[in-house]
This record gives C-alpha cells, structure tokens and sequence, in this order.
C-alpha cells in the first residue's frame, strides 16, 4: 500500500469533489457537514474500501430496531471519489427522533474506515422506507420470515 500525504491544494481538491455531489443532491435532502480525516491516508483499491464501508457500516444500529442499519435497508447508495465517501441514508420514518444526530454519527463511523479520506451523509427521503427494504437475514432475525 502506498501513504499520501496530503498536499496544500487538499481543502480545494475536497471542495471540488463535494460540488460534484451537491450537484446530483434533491431538494429534500440534508446533508451532513462532512468529516475529513487530517495525515497520510493509505491508497487502497475501491472496492476493497467500499467492503471496508459496508462492513462498518455494519456495526451501526437503529436504535429502535435490534438490526444494523446496513440490513435494514437504511443505505441506499454508497460513492467514492478520490477516497471521499459520499453515503445517501434515510431513517424508518421522517419524525424519527434520531434524525437530527444519526446521520453525523454514520458519517464518522464511514470517516474511521482506513483509506477513507472524508466522509458525507445525505439523509434522503425518496424513495421512502419500507420493511420491503430489510435484507433476508434481518428479516430471519427479527422474525419475519
């Protein structure tokens, strides 16, 4: 693996890439202020650091529903560009009394995956959740099946 160390244009390199985010970003999405990690970040392979992302993400769970929020179907999407980590979430409900401290607690969960340079929560709204959205093994977990 190689180290990086990152260089004086790093704040307009992250500046750039959030941008072509926001581009892409609804009307009745929020977005978290971001997470960026400072220091030599090592160069890992995409996929290998999406891996990473998801088995983190893993490890978060709803706290009214004894499932993680990745089997859950709270993650929609997942996308890096340039080790930025840009992730679209939503919540089982928009009065979720969460809402408000979840989304920043995801983001600094994706931000401690090593090789991940910074990290952003979109918590989105469409298409809504559903318990159609819980993977299977949840579903056996909790149940449902």
């Amino acid at each position: 693996m190689k180290h990086v160390n990152f260089d004086p244009e790093l704040e307009l390199k992250k500046s750039r890439i959030m941008q072509e985010f926001e581009q892409n970003e609804g009307p009745d999405e929020e977005r978290t202020p971001g997470t960026y990690n400072e220091g030599p970040i090592t160069e890992v392979d995409e996929q290998v650091l999406k891996e990473g992302i998801i088995e983190a993400l893993k490890t978060v769970y709803d706290p009214e529903i004894p499932v993680n929020i990745y089997d859950l179907g709270l993650i929609y999407d997942v996308r890096i560009k340039n080790q930025v980590v840009e992730v679209d979430m939503t919540l089982t409900a928009p009065g979720c009394p969460v809402a408000h401290t979840f989304p920043g607690m995801v983001e600094r969960t994706v931000a401690m995956v090593p090789g991940v340079a910074g990290a952003v929560v979109d918590l989105v709204w469409d298409p809504p959740w559903t318990p159609d959205l819980i993977s299977e093994a949840a579903r056996l977990e909790l149940g449902l099946i």
